[in-house]
């Protein structure tokens, strides 16, 4: 049976919906969560590693590693894009839980990444739920990670949509766009789950009451950080309900019949008003010149996604817990 289970590193920045991610994967019998490594993004990233440690005492597991990542872009930028009016100052809902009694293993993210993957090679999906710094610092630290890793499923991007921090830039890409675009041409397997996708998920404030209702442990826990996610979210985007951004990249790494996708060369835009932006290139022209877009790798660019079938697996497994 072991053999069986997906190996998984989750990258992550939590947040309300990592923490519904994390908690998925945990209930998910064909995963084998094999650390979390932290990266800013919803907050910064010693807060991040906290709140890894943090969830991973509320589940239970506390025998999973938590390595914590870069605190700056890979350009060495300090100015960071921080998330906390979408998720709380604390990134978990502003519950102002108590402090964690684990602590982050002595190697960083970076390290940890590379190590596991000379370890398990073909064997671990990297599934990616903040800005890609810590992926391109892996990348760029061993040659062969690329080769190593299994798949890297990138929740980022916004491929013929506006993005959600600005028209053209999606949260994580613009994060850290020059190791997004690090990752994108790498030639890893890499799947990017885009807000075109996730913003077609959406656990409605009905499923909200459902989990409150219920006797799941991780279904109450979510339902009482969710607060300021779902008022947000009302205010924002006039919806009744949240995007399940976190939870669908990884379900969709675990089992990619739950989407289609496209297939072609992704490139983003580092600099100027567009800073962050994804543009996909289908390959169906070739062109004479040599531009930057010659001989990139292709990466899979996920279209379209079975949102009933996503959101009814979150639910399950917050219940059932």
């Amino acid at each position: 049976m072991t053999n069986e289970r997906k190996k998984i590193i989750i990258d992550t920045d939590p947040g309300v919906d990592d923490a519904m991610a994390i908690f998925v994967a945990l209930q998910s019998p064909d995963v084998e969560v094999i650390g979390l490594t932290t990266i800013y993004g919803n907050v910064y990233t010693t807060l991040a590693t906290r709140n890894a440690l943090h969830l991973l005492e509320v589940a239970g597991r506390t025998d999973i590693p938590v390595a914590e990542g870069s605190h700056v872009t890979i350009t060495n930028g300090t100015k960071l894009r921080i998330a906390d009016f979408v998720h709380g100052t604390d990134g978990l809902g502003n519950q102002n839980f108590p402090p964690p009694e684990g602590k982050a293993i002595e190697q960083n993210a970076t390290e940890f990444l590379v190590q596991q993957a000379n370890l398990y090679p073909g064997e671990v999906t990297v599934v990616a739920l903040g800005p890609l710094t810590n992926i391109a610092l892996a990348i760029q630290r061993d040659p062969a990670f690329v080769k190593n890793i299994g798949q890297i499923a990138v929740l980022g991007g916004a491929f013929a949509v506006n993005g959600n921090v600005n028209p053209a830039s999606e949260a994580n890409i613009f994060g850290d766009p020059d190791a997004a675009d690090i990752v994108f041409t790498s030639g890893a397997d890499i799947l990017a789950v885009g807000i075109n996708v996730t913003h077609q998920v959406v656990l409605t404030d009905a499923d909200r009451n459902r989990l409150a209702e219920s006797n799941g442990k991780f279904a109450k826990y979510i339902s009482k950080i969710m607060d300021v996610y779902f008022d947000y979210h009302h205010d924002a985007y006039n919806i009744k309900g949240v995007y399940l951004h976190d939870p669908t990249t990884l379900l969709v790494a675990i089992d990619p019949s739950l989407i289609t996708y496209t297939e072609g060369a992704v490139r983003v835009q580092t600099t100027g008003i567009t800073r962050g932006l994804t543009l996909f290139y289908n390959k169906q022209k070739r062109f004479a010149e040599v531009t930057e877009w010659s001989d990139k790798p292709s990466v899979k660019v996920a279209v379209t996604v079975d949102a009933p079938a996503v959101v009814k697996l979150v639910m399950e497994r917050l219940m059932n817990s």
